[in-house]
């Protein structure tokens, strides 16, 4: 498998796309582009098990390593695990989605698919990337197109939220790039390569230094209590695609990052810091459920959901026990397609009642049947129902957790498991006004989903269902990854 085509296809796509003489070209371009995408993640899948069931048993493999910059020992070095695999797979589901449901997007149609395309090729060098450096970069690519998408295609008070999650995300980069110098200079060699600086004990002090300065910048991406604040007015502001990748995928680089980068080379201080990620994460769940509670706009509860959500992420990462780190991933993935889903389905009722206030609407199943069957399922896993993927993950996190026998881990448990009842209440409480009651006047001629969109449900479905019911592919691909993280942490519970 060469992971070079992971970038080359969307690269290729995007360039296509600005080439196409009308929309509907540009369209089929970009669908087409990202179902190569989906078959070059499936592939790969298969293609690590075969290799797995081989009998290669390296940390990574697919490695390929071309010297980019050698007087600064920077190289395009890259290659996967079974963690990556997955947030490969998840990238894939969410862009594939996000270009079906902006099939009616008439203003600027060659520049949106193509921005939309550049975020896709930036998440696939982040989590192939074995370079810090390079991996850095394809952070910055996955940054700056949301810009452009919110500050252009999206609604409300769109110039605010671009200008906000820029801000936001460009700090949390400037920490992130910080830290990777700290390294750098303070005990690694002089290299960015990862494999290199796993293998190499980094002195304490550069550790409690540098650890700090890395997980905060990554943890802004994933909505890092009190970091947080960039998500609903950017995930609210952004047009439907560009909430589905903000949530679906941007914000698991943050976690990606937290995990892979700051806990897997640094183990030390991650183990110092990781009652405080436990407090901080702890809040981010409790106050995001009740948050959420208070939202009346659609768009506003997703996001306000999404903090507490993945604060289930960070917790899991912050516990130290493989069952919790592993829970974490599925969560991101689990997090990622329910997210991308309700997001959709979000854009589907916008584009329809020109509204996401829940007061304003009810009785849309009887116009919108698919739509709303699909906000009703979505909203299940999001309260996390056995079956759906939501489920599957949550239950993953909180038994990892468990897993730390002392007062202060289980209290933390107790608090973050608090917020599933929370959950129910905002969520049920938003699908019943939104799809049952009484059918109002002026919605009475609303027509259902379209093909187009009808597809981007059911792919995002198929992830959520194929989790939720067999998780145990999934779990298998994610625990030699998690092993390997935590075997290098001191004194801790396997």
């Amino acid at each position: 498998m060469n992971l070079l085509l992971l970038l080359l296809v969307p690269l290729v796509t995007a360039l296509a796309a600005l080439a196409m003489p009308n929309k509907q070209a540009i369209r089929w371009t970009a669908f087409l582009g990202s179902a190569a995408q989906l078959v070059l993640a499936i592939a790969l899948y298969f293609s690590y098990q075969s290799a797995r069931l081989s009998g290669n048993t390296a940390a990574f493999i697919f490695e390929k390593k071309l010297d980019w910059f050698p007087s600064w020992n920077i190289s395009l070095h890259f290659g996967v695990d079974g963690i990556a695999v997955a947030m490969i797979i998840l990238t894939a589901l969410v862009v594939i989605a996000g270009v079906l449901v902006s099939w009616n997007v008439e203003k600027m149609t060659k520049e949106f698919y193509f921005l939309l395309l550049l975020l896709s090729l930036g998440a696939y060098g982040f989590f192939i990337s074995l370079d810090l450096f390079i991996l850095f970069f394809f952070l910055e690519i996955a940054v700056i197109p949301k810009y452009l998408l919110i500050g252009v295609w999206g609604s409300g008070k769109k110039e605010y939220a671009a200008n906000k999650l820029a801000l936001m995300l460009m700090g949390g980069s400037a920490l992130v790039l910080i830290g990777l110098l700290g390294m750098y200079y303070g005990g690694t060699g002089k290299t960015f390569d990862l494999l290199q600086i796993a293998n190499i004990k980094i002195h304490i002090d550069t550790q409690m230094i540098c650890f700090p300065l890395l997980f905060v910048g990554f943890g802004v991406f994933t909505a890092l209590f009190p970091f947080h604040t960039w998500v609903p007015d950017g995930h609210s502001s952004a047009p439907t695609a560009g909430s589905m990748f903000l949530a679906g995928i941007s914000m698991k680089l943050g976690g990606y990052g937290c995990l892979r980068v700051a806990t897997f080379l640094m183990p030390d201080a991650a183990k110092q810091y990781a009652p405080y990620i436990i407090v901080l994460s702890s809040i981010a769940i409790l106050y995001g459920a009740f948050a959420t509670m208070m939202q009346k706009d659609l768009k506003y509860i997703n996001a306000y959901s999404s903090v507490s959500h993945c604060g289930f992420v960070l917790l899991g990462i912050g516990m130290l026990t493989q069952t919790a780190i592993t829970g974490a991933v599925m969560q991101m993935v689990s997090h990622g397609l329910m997210t991308a889903l309700f997001f959709a389905v979000i854009g589907m009722v916008y584009e329809r009642t020109h509204t996401r206030e829940v007061n304003e609407m009810g009785g849309l199943l009887k116009v919108m049947p698919f739509i709303s069957t699909m906000l009703f399922i979505v909203g299940l896993c999001s309260l996390g129902l056995p079956g759906l993927s939501g489920f599957v993950a949550e239950m993953t996190v909180f038994v990892g957790s468990w897993e730390n026998a002392d007062v202060f881990h289980r209290a933390a448990t107790i608090a973050a498991c608090m917020s599933i009842v929370v959950t129910a209440v905002y969520i049920l409480r938003a699908v019943t006004k939104t799809a049952m009651g009484p059918l109002k006047e002026t919605y009475a001629s609303l027509p259902d989903a379209g093909w187009n969109e009808k597809l981007a449900a059911v792919i995002l479905l198929a992830g959520i269902l194929a989790i939720g019911l067999l998780p145990g592919w999934l779990n298998h691909l994610i625990q030699p990854g998690a092993e390997t993280i935590i075997q290098k942490i001191p004194t801790i519970i396997r």
